[in-house]
């Protein structure tokens, strides 16, 4: 069995990624990818069946020669595509989790210049599957759907490390442009033209910024709902605020018509007591164990991917149950 790399697998994403694989997968081998050849030989000693490699942006060959992997995540800024090229020229598939609506530009087109080559997976919806998959199975309730409204919720002590913070910075307060679907049409608007009031999973008002993740084009591609956003709060969790551990919670709030045409409002959430970093562990992990072949299945086409697209509901389900993540069904008058 070859090897899955990731790049950037010292960081806490790439450490619940690997933690992910290896609980799953005994014996799988793992390139614990980075900068830091010391950082990445930790994590390797920790997962057990992995090795430490160091990465070199700047080669074509990632400075790994012609070693072949079964498929990579990329999980840091990765500008230059170096992963992304690597895993195309290696024929195997690839998953980022950093590039926004706004930066996708260069993977699609990465892409589209060899699309027999490899599966590609864009893989910045938020918590990689964890707020898509559920809010489709939602989704399935209604025959029309007007308004979708998504409300993420970090608390404040749900850190990571310098990339992920770097990356939520960049999300948060340096986009001076959101992406949203108002009256059926997609639109950029101020980021911080309307404050958005949220109501978290214990009934707290909160502030939060409107963001962009790809949950806003995929849900509006498959439901087809004239109004999407998706909101960040960062601040403290509902099962803190009750006296527990910090939690990471995703409500969906939705609005249409049931199959009966009358009118129906659902509301549900997704919480996790590992905070955000577990669930996105997760996701990469079964993108990669879907892109390599790991669940029994041939391995995925040479394609262009959301998350969602790949992972099956029921079983990417099952396993967010398995590591402490609940869907919660919520009062929708709340």
């Amino acid at each position: 069995m070859n090897p899955i790399l990731l790049a950037g697998g010292s960081g806490l994403v790439g450490r619940w990624a690997a933690h992910h694989l290896r609980a799953q997968h005994p014996q799988l081998p793992i390139l614990i990818g980075g900068r830091d050849l010391a950082k990445a030989q930790a994590t390797a000693e920790r997962i057990g069946e992995a090795e430490a490699v160091l990465l070199d942006s700047e080669a074509e060959d990632l400075g790994l020669g012609d070693r072949p992997v079964a498929a990579v995540a990329t999980l840091y800024r990765d500008s230059h595509l170096a992963a992304l090229r690597f895993a195309q020229s290696r024929g195997a598939g690839h998953i980022s989790i950093s590039a926004e609506p706004q930066d996708i530009a260069p993977e699609v087109a990465a892409y589209m210049h060899d699309p027999g080559r490899a599966p590609v997976v864009l893989g910045t919806e938020w918590l990689v599957g964890a707020t898509t998959i559920p809010a489709l199975q939602l989704a399935s309730q209604f025959a029309r759907i007007e308004d979708i409204r998504i409300a993420a919720v970090l608390d404040v002590q749900d850190t990571g490390g310098p990339e992920q913070v770097a990356d939520l910075e960049r999300l948060t307060d340096s986009a001076p442009m959101v992406l949203e679907r108002r009256n059926g049409v997609y639109a950029w608007h101020a980021a911080d033209a309307e404050p958005t009031l949220i109501h978290a999973v214990d009934g707290t008002d909160m502030q939060a910024s409107p963001i962009s993740p790809n949950d806003v084009v995929t849900l509006g591609t498959v439901t087809n709902a004239r109004n999407i956003s998706f909101s960040l709060a960062e601040e403290l969790s509902s099962t803190r605020r009750q006296g527990g551990p910090m939690s990471t919670e995703v409500i969906v709030e939705m609005a249409g018509d049931d199959t009966s045409g009358q009118p129906l409002r659902l509301r549900q959430a997704v919480v996790h007591p590992q905070g955000q970093m577990s669930p996105t562990g997760l996701g990469v992990a079964m993108v990669l164990e879907r892109l390599a072949g790991l669940d029994g299945a041939a391995p995925a086409a040479a394609g262009l991917y959301f998350p969602s697209q790949l992972l099956d509901a029921d079983t990417y389900l099952e396993r967010l149950a398995r590591t402490g993540g609940q869907v919660l069904q919520l009062d929708p008058a709340a």
